[in-house]
């Protein structure tokens, strides 16, 4: 794991030397006729919308004769979930992205990706279920970074970002007594997932740091999450809740409710991963943007991130070998890459890839931050985002995100938050 964080890094820093890194029904997207019709399963947010996945496929389909492809539009940000809707009557998509192929890869149902197919990727190898891989690494996104509002900050006398997780404490204890809540939070309706941004960052410094395969430790049965190793990160989170410093009223916002929220000062701090530095650089909030990594309480920078979210390709498509050639095509196309930075903050993990040079300074900010960390060999995995060998169960992710709501708002403490991850993972894998 951090030897492909140095390797994005170097990656990265070549890049940006020469140059100066979700929800509907089904339709639209057929890009052009052809002799073999394949169906493509994705998702829609504020960042990519409707029009950049129609513009997408079509280039994709242009390059590759032959095709048709039908869009296909996840209904909920669980887009693993509904995958398995599908497969379950005998629809899986002949392409899918930004879906975990953990389940669907040891069932028999994607094809593996070899490794002259993987060539033009920095972490090739990234997340691997048996030793293969299911879904290429195209994308690195820091989950989460603490973006906040610098002006929201100098009024409660907070003069620079926190360093230690002390400092994090102090500031939020003088946002609050100027009236200002420290933390904004969502994680209405279909957005459960958006509650997570806290924890997953103190599951990084407290947990991650320490023991980076933790994650792998639990699903060989070696470690439990109500184990002291998980139990302090938790604390942490629910600590805040405690203080008033995360507001439960926010828990019934959606994500882009959540997001709106933060433009419209009604919290400081927006822990959120890093697509956000898009969304701030395209439409600038009404105060200057700032970025921090999750603090440790040392003070010494720990960023966790995920290489990964490309396409993987049903070993029951209509035509496998055409499906990946079209995988590919989408995945490697300049327009489309270009497009991903600067609409979703991605950090293209592609070799003698050169961003954009017309990028906002929020995703300048968000980075360097990155690759400071990543040349520190200071990255660590996203808690539940992960992909592969000892990730999550399929749906246990989602339990969490409820788990979460039910520590900010006080139904659940620290070891019953762990226990009911303990019951939820045993359920999942009966």
């Amino acid at each position: 794991m951090h030897r492909r964080s140095t390797l994005i890094a170097v990656a990265l820093t070549t890049a940006l030397a020469l140059s100066g890194c979700a929800a509907g029904a089904s339709g639209g997207g057929v890009a052009r006729a052809g002799d073999v019709t394949l169906t493509f399963l994705t998702f829609e947010t504020p960042n990519l919308t409707a029009r950049y996945w129609d513009d997408a496929i079509a280039r994709a389909s242009a390059k590759v004769p032959g095709v048709t492809v039908k869009k296909l539009v996840a209904p909920s940000a669980d887009r693993a979930g509904y995958a398995k809707q599908l497969a379950a009557s005998g629809q899986l998509p002949d392409i899918m992205i930004a879906v975990s192929p953990n389940g669907f890869a040891q069932a028999g149902q994607l094809a593996p990706w070899t490794d002259p197919e993987l060539a033009e990727f920095v972490a090739p190898h990234s997340h691997p279920i048996g030793g293969r891989i299911y879904q290429l690494p195209y994308n690195t996104q820091p989950i989460p970074l603490v973006y906040y509002n610098k002006a929201a900050f100098a009024e409660a006398g907070v003069t620079a970002p926190p360093n230690t997780y002390q400092e994090l404490l102090d500031a939020s204890a003088k946002l609050k007594a100027t009236g200002i809540t420290p933390f904004v939070v969502g994680g209405g309706g279909k957005d459960t997932w958006a509650d997570m941004y806290p924890l997953i960052g103190a599951v990084a410094t407290d947990t991650y740091r320490q023991t980076p395969d933790w994650l792998a430790r639990k699903a060989a049965g070696k470690a439990r999450f109500t184990d002291p190793a998980f139990t302090k990160a938790v604390t942490k989170v629910a600590d805040l809740a405690r203080k008033g410093y995360l507001d439960p009223a926010g828990l019934s916002r959606s994500y882009a409710d959540n997001e709106q929220a933060f433009r419209d000062s009604k919290g400081a701090m927006y822990p959120m991963g890093s697509w956000f530095a898009a969304s701030a650089d395209a439409r600038k909030p009404g105060f200057e943007v700032g970025v921090f990594a999750w603090p440790t309480d040392d003070g010494s920078l720990v960023v966790p991130a995920y290489t990964g979210g490309g396409m993987s390709v049903s070993s029951k498509a209509s035509d496998v070998d055409l499906a990946k050639k079209w995988a590919l095509t989408f995945m490697l196309d300049k327009t489309s890459l270009d497009n991903s930075v600067r609409t979703d903050g991605s950090i293209i993990a592609l070799k003698n890839y050169t961003p954009p040079t017309d990028t906002g300074t929020v995703y300048a900010l968000t980075v360097d931050l990155y690759r400071r960390a990543a040349e520190r060999d200071a990255i660590v995995n996203a808690f539940s985002i992960e992909t592969g060998d000892g990730s999550m169960p399929a749906g246990v992710a989602d339990k969490a995100a409820a788990g979460v709501a039910d520590l900010i708002n006080g139904r659940k403490g620290p070891d019953q938050f762990g226990s009911f991850l303990d019951d939820q993972w045993a359920k999942a894998v009966q």
